[in-house]
């Protein structure tokens, strides 16, 4: 099976431009029009920290969206998040989640889409992902997806498949790859197509920073419950923080530079988060992509309490360079014999702005599809994690092509897929 690479700066533009006429529908589309319209439906998919945020936003998005089914795996998680939405006033009046559309376990999302929606919010853990996206599609829901988008190859093909027929069907599936949504970034990755620095052939994507939350084991929890509650822990339910978290920064390099790389090679491993508590993901990460024009993206990752935190990415071109971070005034772009470029433009909220892109679509039945580029970056990570399991180098076309499924074959409270930590060298590629 084999993925096109490259993403044309024509193709770069006009979805620019579809962004853009969305955020004037956005703008035209009048509340009081809203209220009159037919209610949107949300259902939300993962009650966690994140799943929550997303369906805030997406209630402020258009006041003419309602939350009317949620689902998790556990109801404790269900509950607080159901509370916690309650609690903000803009939105209080549009949470019309009664107990029978309050779903759980491993059954809750078929059971949600078969509740009645119109948008679902996807935010379990990663491994979801694909199956979730399928059966939205296939019941002709639109979809707000959080990244990543799968945590193995076939669900990377599954997801893939998915979006190609979400465009057939005329359906917005967006990204949570909330970085493209940033004025500042978009303004920035205009400039570089427009040769700014001149041909791109280094990049970097740091993303350092400390540790985050584990759940200790209560009575009663199965070895499925435990592992689900720690769900960030285990690769087949996270992919790996490389990919969890780390797609962000990757999919931001692969943006700018317009292309996916041919093949990656690097090293990783289990050097301060070592405990059996901590599943088995690694703790540091670093590969080293090249792109079929001999340029390289280096990508580094660390989970250490005590470091220095860095989640930026820089950009050598033959001409200059840029710098990319979340912090105010953080995009910049130093090109030889001119002054530094800083943007200084409108802060917007990424998170909110997705929202207001998706929904904006939906009244204007001008579909946005980000499926191509969420499966593709969150497969750049997939790959990277791959040659730091091995120890081996892995082309683009290995790593989409594998046949590696991770993840049980049945879901049931009890037993857990067991816990292998791989061993570069020794681990092999599938």
């Amino acid at each position: 099976m084999k993925l096109e690479r490259a993403c044309t700066r024509r193709n770069f533009i006009s979805q620019s431009t579809a962004v853009g006429a969305c955020a004037l529908a956005a703008s035209q589309f009048s509340v009081a029009a809203a209220k009159k319209a037919s209610p949107i439906k949300v259902g939300l998919v993962g009650c966690g920290g994140r799943g929550t945020g997303a369906c805030r936003q997406a209630l402020q998005a258009d006041p003419g969206a309602r939350l009317v089914a949620m689902a998790d795996m556990f109801s404790d998680r269900l509950e607080g998040s159901l509370e916690r939405l309650h609690a903000i006033p803009a939105i209080n009046d549009r949470i019309e989640v009664p107990q029978k559309k309050q779903f759980v376990g491993f059954d809750a999302f078929d059971d949600l889409l078969a509740s009645g929606v119109d948008v679902v919010l996807l935010a379990t853990p990663p491994h979801f992902r694909p199956a979730h996206l399928e059966k939205a599609v296939a019941a002709g829901v639109h979809v707000f997806a959080e990244k990543p988008v799968a945590v193995d190859s076939p669900g990377i093909r599954s997801v893939l498949a998915s979006c190609q027929l979400a465009k057939k069907k005329k359906l917005s599936v967006v990204s949570g790859l909330c970085l493209r949504y940033s004025n500042g970034f978009q303004e920035l990755v205009r400039r570089l197509h427009d040769g700014a620095i001149g041909e791109l052939h280094t990049l970097q994507a740091n993303d350092y920073r400390g540790p985050i939350w584990f759940k200790e084991r209560q009575p009663g929890w199965t070895d499925m419950h435990y592992q689900m509650r720690n769900w960030y822990y285990y690769t087949w339910l996270s992919g790996d923080f490389n990919v969890e978290q780390h797609v962000h920064f990757l999919d931001l390099c692969s943006w700018a530079k317009g292309a996916y790389p041919i093949k990656a090679i690097g090293m990783g491993g289990r050097h301060v988060r070592t405990d059996e508590k901590y599943g088995n993901i690694f703790d540091h990460h670093s590969v080293v992509y090249e792109y079929a024009d001999r340029a390289r993206l280096y990508s580094n990752t660390r989970q250490m309490k005590g470091c220095k935190s860095n989640m930026s990415a820089e950009i050598q071109g033959s001409a200059g360079r840029a710098r990319l971070t979340e912090r105010r005034n953080g995009v910049t772009i130093d090109a030889k014999g001119k002054d530094l470029w800083v943007y200084r433009g409108e802060n917007n909220d990424v998170y909110q702005t997705e929202h207001d892109e998706l929904f904006a679509s939906i009244r204007s039945g001008k579909p946005i599809n980000n499926g191509d580029y969420m499966a593709k970056s969150t497969l750049l990570a997939i790959m990277g994690r791959m040659a730091t399991y091995t120890g081996q180098e892995v082309t683009w076309d290995m790593a989409l092509n594998s046949k590696e499924i991770l993840g049980p074959e049945k879901y049931q409270w009890g037993p857990a897929p067991a816990v292998s930590i791989a061993m570069p060298g020794l681990t092999k590629f599938i």
